[in-house]
Formats: C-alpha cells, structure tokens, sequence
C-alpha cells in the first residue's frame, strides 16, 4: 500500500533532499527515522531534489508498506516521528493514497520563492539574499513575464544534468515588494537542477541595470548556462508548494 508524506524543513544543515554517500540528507534522516520506528526497511521517494540548503515549505514523499496503516495510525505516528526527528524537519500527515500515485512524477505544479534582502536585518539574514544595489522591480518583472512566453531553459540549468529535455511550462513569475523584501515568484510544471537560482540571478542583473530586457529574451534563447547570470546562494530559495490531483 502506498502512503504520502507532508513535511517541512529547514535545509541549512542538509546537503539536499537526496541521499548521497557520507552527506547528511533530508531523505537519509527521514528514511532512518521511518525504517527504525517501523522496524523494517523504508525507501522514501521525495517530490523532487532540493539543492544543498535549499528549504522546503510544503515537501511531499511517498514509501510502500505492506500493512494497512490506519488514520488514528496515521495521527499517532506523525507524533511519534516529530519527537524523534531533529528540529529542522517536521511531518504534518502522512495518508494513504492510490497505489499509482506519485510523488514526484504525479505532481502537476510547483511553486518556489525567493526572498532578497534590501537592508540589513539580524533576523532575515539566514534565509534571504542581501543585495545593497537598487533594483528596478517593473523593468524586472517585465523581463519575468518572458519566461511564460518560453518553454526551452538550457541557458539557466545546471551543465552536468541527467534529463531528456529542457523544456518546462512557467505559469507564473513575477516580483514584489513585501516589506523591506523583495520576494520573486515562480510556478511550473517541472523545474531543471539550479533553475530558479539561475533565472533568479540573471532577472537580478536587469533589475541592477547591467543588462537589458532584450538582453534577458537573448540569453534565453541562445540556450547556453554560460550566457546567464550567476546562480543565487541556495539560503533564500524556498520550496512553497506542491500540487496534486488526489
């Protein structure tokens, strides 16, 4: 039977999602935690792989396991794991699904935000982007809007990546001004490796002035990393939401 996991967590001490040999992982934690109070093997399969320090507001993962965990189960568990797992991750539910779904390749939508910062703030500098130049919001989020108008992003993945194509639906993107922060939003289909910390860093260089609107469409299209701005600290990227059709 198949089971969904809801979760947050603080990705400052993990070295991403994904487990990896002699690193400390969200998935290593979670696995351990689960086979340990289960008393049997768990393999946990995320809802896709976080960078190194990358945060995740809403994460979702799925395990099989042969018995019929119970809703009451269910709630008693989710407790249980919280005392056990470290402060930086929290289960909020965990609930059966159909045996087909998951949670990785059945999720329709993802939502990520970035969060640069425009003064210094003692409490904010964990978990944003300090930047002291001005930026120009309406001329970046004019540049943002190309990003719906496209669908090849090879300029802002990561070189090494293992995937069939680069092509990825952006539903939404846009800056705003939230506070003494500037918060970018993006929505999409499926996202490559370092993608949003790519876009994110080169929409920043229009909005810094030091390249043009139509300097921005050209790096996309010429489909080359090299041709895009540097990729953001991974610290302010939160991972927001997830979307399923259950």
């Amino acid at each position: 039977m198949r089971y969904f996991v809801e979760l947050s967590y603080n990705g400052e001490p993990f070295f991403g999602w994904q487990r990896q040999q002699k690193q400390i992982t969200v998935q290593s934690v979670m696995e351990s935690a689960f086979s340990t109070l289960l008393k049997t093997n768990i393999e946990l399969t995320g809802c896709g792989r976080t960078d190194a320090g990358v945060h995740a507001k809403q994460y979702f993962a799925h395990f099989d396991y042969d018995d019929f965990l119970s809703e009451n189960f269910c709630n008693i568990f989710t407790y249980r794991l919280n005392t056990f797992l470290p402060k930086d991750i929290v289960v909020h539910r965990i609930f059966q699904v159909e045996d087909g779904l998951h949670a990785r390749f059945s999720a329709i939508e993802r939502t990520y935000k970035y969060y640069v910062a425009t003064k210094k703030n003692p409490f904010h500098y964990q978990t944003t982007y300090r930047v002291f130049e001005q930026l120009d919001i309406k001329t970046m989020n004019l540049a943002a809007a190309l990003l719906l108008k496209n669908k090849d992003f090879t300029s802002f993945s990561k070189a090494d990546t293992e995937v069939k194509n680069h092509f990825c639906e952006i539903k939404v993107a846009f800056w705003e001004q939230q506070g003494e922060l500037i918060v970018f939003t993006i929505t999409a289909n499926r996202f490559l490796r370092n993608m949003v910390r790519a876009i994110v860093g080169t929409l920043l260089l229009v909005g810094k002035g030091k390249i043009s609107i139509a300097d921005f469409e050209k790096i996309i299209q010429q489909k080359n990393r090299c041709k895009a701005g540097a990729s953001v600290p991974a610290g302010a990227l939160f991972l927001e939401k997830v979307v399923y059709i259950f």
